[in-house]
C-alpha cells in the first residue's frame, strides 16, 4: 500500500540529491586531492555531465517500460553499487580508469532516477498535494546538497588527516553507498503501489520528434536557446575549478586549504547564501514579475565572480574572508539564477510543456558541461588570477543573451 506522502517525499528527495552531488562535487575535490591536474579533473567531471544532457532520449523508455517504483528502487541499488565501486576501485593500480567508469554508472543512474522520481511524484499526488509539499520537496533536495558537499566533505577531510587521501575517500564513498542502499530499502516500504496503473501513457509514437517540434516552433526560439547554452558560461568555468583553487598549494596559485574547511565553505555558508539568494529572487518575481528584476538578477549572477579575482591575487589568510567571499558569490549566484530556472518554466508552457522543460534541462546540462572540459586546460595556461579574470569577462556574454530574451518576459 506504501505510506502517506510526507513518508516518502522528503527522503526520496534527499536521495536524488546525493548521487548528483556525488558526481559533480565530490568527484571534483576527491581527484583533486589524489594528485590530477586541473586539466585532467575538468574534462574528465566535466563528462559526466552528458546522462543529464541526453536524459530526454530514454525518458520515454522509464514512462513505457516496468513502473516508476521499480526504477526508483532498482536506481537507488545500482547507484549504491557505484558508490561502493568508486570505494573498492581507489586502492587498484589502475583507479582512475575503474573510479571513472563506476561514476559513469552512477550517473546514468542518477539521471534516470531524476526522471522516475519526478514522474512518480506527479502522479502519485492530487495537484492540491503537489502544490503542498513542493516547498517539502525542494528543501530536502538542498538538505541533501549541504550533507553531500558539506558533512560528507568534512567527514573526507577529517578521515584524511589520520589515513591516506585514498583510504579516507573509499571510506566515504562506503558510507554513502550504505545510506543509498538504506534509502532503497526505507523506499521499498514507504512508496505507495498502483498510483500509475490510473495514468494513461500521454506520449505519442514518436515522443522525442514531437517534442523537438513543440520546442522549436516556439517564438524566438534560437534566441531562448542561446540563452539556455550560454547565461551560465562564467559559472559554469567557475564552478568546476573554484573548489580545486581552494584545495591547491599557494605556489600553485591556491589558497592551500585543508578539505574540511571548503567542505564547510561550499557545503555550508555556501549553500545557506544560495538558498537565501533563491529565496528572496523568488519571492521579488513573485511581486514584479521577472522582467523587472532581470537586470538585478544578471548583475547579481555575474558581478560577485570578482571575489575570485581578489581571492586569487591577494591569496588571504583568513578563512572569514575566504568564507565572506564565498558566501557573497553563493548569495549571488542564487538570486540570479532564479531568473534562468523561472525563464525555462515560462518557455515551457503550452504544448508538451513537460517533455519541453525536459529539454530544456538537457541544454542546460550541456551548456555546463563544454565550458566545464575546458576550465581546467585554462586555469592551467592562464594560472589562476587571469582565469578568473577571464571567468569575468565572459560576463558579458551572460548580459548579451539576457538582452536576447527580454523581450519574451512578463
Amino acid at each position: 500500500m506504501g505510506m502517506k506522502p510526507y513518508a516518502w517525499i522528503p527522503t526520496l528527495y534527499f536521495a536524488e540529491a546525493l548521487p548528483y552531488m556525488a558526481v559533480m562535487t565530490l568527484s571534483v575535490i576527491m581527484y583533486t586531492n589524489l594528485g590530477l591536474t586541473n586539466t585532467e579533473l575538468a574534462l574528465y567531471t566535466s563528462w559526466l555531465y552528458l546522462p543529464w544532457v541526453i536524459k530526454p532520449l530514454w525518458s520515454p523508455i522509464v514512462d513505457q517500460l516496468r513502473t516508476k517504483r521499480w526504477w526508483i528502487l532498482t536506481m537507488e541499488v545500482l547507484v549504491g553499487a557505484a558508490l561502493a565501486g568508486v570505494a573498492l576501485s581507489l586502492p587498484m593500480a589502475l583507479w582512475l580508469r575503474a573510479s571513472l567508469a563506476f561514476f559513469w554508472l552512477m550517473a546514468f543512474s542518477s539521471a534516470t532516477h531524476d526522471i522516475a522520481a519526478d514522474g512518480f511524484y506527479i502522479i502519485s499526488l492530487s495537484q492540491e498535494d503537489q502544490a503542498l509539499y513542493v516547498g517539502i520537496r525542494s528543501t530536502f533536495y538542498r538538505i541533501g546538497s549541504i550533507f553531500c558537499q558539506g558533512i560528507l566533505v568534512m567527514v573526507a577531510g577529517w578521515l584524511e588527516s589520520r589515513y591516506s587521501v585514498s583510504v579516507a575517500w573509499s571510506i566515504t564513498m562506503l558510507l554513502m553507498a550504505a545510506l543509498m542502499v538504506g534509502l532503497a530499502g526505507w523506499h521499498a516500504v514507504a512508496l505507495p503501489h498502483g498510483e500509475e496503473r490510473r495514468v494513461k501513457n500521454e506520449e505519442s509514437d514518436n515522443p522525442f520528434i514531437s517534442t523537438l517540434r513543440a520546442f522549436f516552433q516556439k517564438p524566438h526560439v534560437w534566441a531562448a536557446l542561446l540563452f539556455m547554452l550560454l547565461f551560465r558560461l562564467p559559472e559554469a568555468q567557475l564552478a568546476k575549478m573554484a573548489q580545486p583553487f581552494m584545495l591547491r598549494a599557494t605556489t600553485e596559485g591556491g589558497l592551500e586549504l585543508g578539505t574540511a574547511t571548503v567542505g564547510f565553505a561550499y557545503g555550508t555558508l555556501g549553500v545557506i547564501g544560495l538558498l537565501a539568494g533563491g529565496i528572496v529572487g523568488g519571492w521579488l518575481v513573485s511581486k514584479h514579475g521577472l522582467r523587472r528584476w532581470l537586470w538585478p538578477m544578471v548583475a547579481a549572477i555575474s558581478l560577485p565572480d570578482l571575489v575570485y579575482v581578489y581571492l586569487a591575487y591577494v591569496q588571504p589568510d583568513s578563512l572569514w574572508i575566504i568564507n565572506a567571499c564565498v558566501f557573497i558569490e553563493q548569495l549571488g549566484y542564487g538570486f540570479g539564477f532564479t531568473a534562468y530556472m523561472l525563464f525555462l518554466v515560462y518557455f515551457s508552457r503550452g504544448e508538451r510543456s513537460t517533455s519541453v522543460f525536459a529539454l530544456c534541462t538537457a541544454f542546460q546540462a550541456l551548456g555546463m558541461m563544454l565550458p566545464g572540459m575546458m576550465a581546467g586546460w585554462l586555469a592551467d595556461t592562464l594560472g589562476f588570477v587571469r582565469f578568473f579574470v577571464f571567468v569575468c569577462l565572459c560576463t558579458l556574454i551572460t548580459f548579451f543573451v539576457s538582452a536576447l530574451i527580454r523581450r519574451d518576459l512578463k
